[in-house]
């Protein structure tokens, strides 16, 4: 199984024992967008801590790169909460930091 690659703005998230690479494509970004309003808004509240659990695991979702089949958005919000914040926190922050930076 590949890695992420950081250079690209690539995460790693592990959701059901899966890990999934996580990438902020156009395409990505544009469906996250459509579903969670404009981009910088959304990180404007990641900055100020105001992004919802919703938000996060919404990004998180129209992000994972080569997206299996079964998994669900639930699987995503559920395995945010089960890590904790603190554990996915450098997931967001890359993703963030390829949107606000690019490649």
């Amino acid at each position: 199984m590949s890695r992420a690659n950081m250079l690209r703005g690539e995460a790693e998230l592990t959701v059901g024992g899966r890990r999934l690479i996580l990438r902020p494509s156009f395409a990505a970004l544009v469906a996250a967008e459509a579903k969670l309003g404009p981009i910088f808004g959304l990180v404007e509240r990641a900055a100020d801590g105001r992004l919802g659990l919703g938000e996060l695991a919404g990004l998180f979702w129209h992000c994972v790169r080569e997206r299996p089949e079964t998994l669900t958005r639930e699987e995503i919000g559920e395995a945010v909460v089960a890590q904790g914040l603190a554990a996915v926190t450098p997931a967001l922050r890359a993703l963030l930091g390829q949107i606000l930076q690019g490649r």
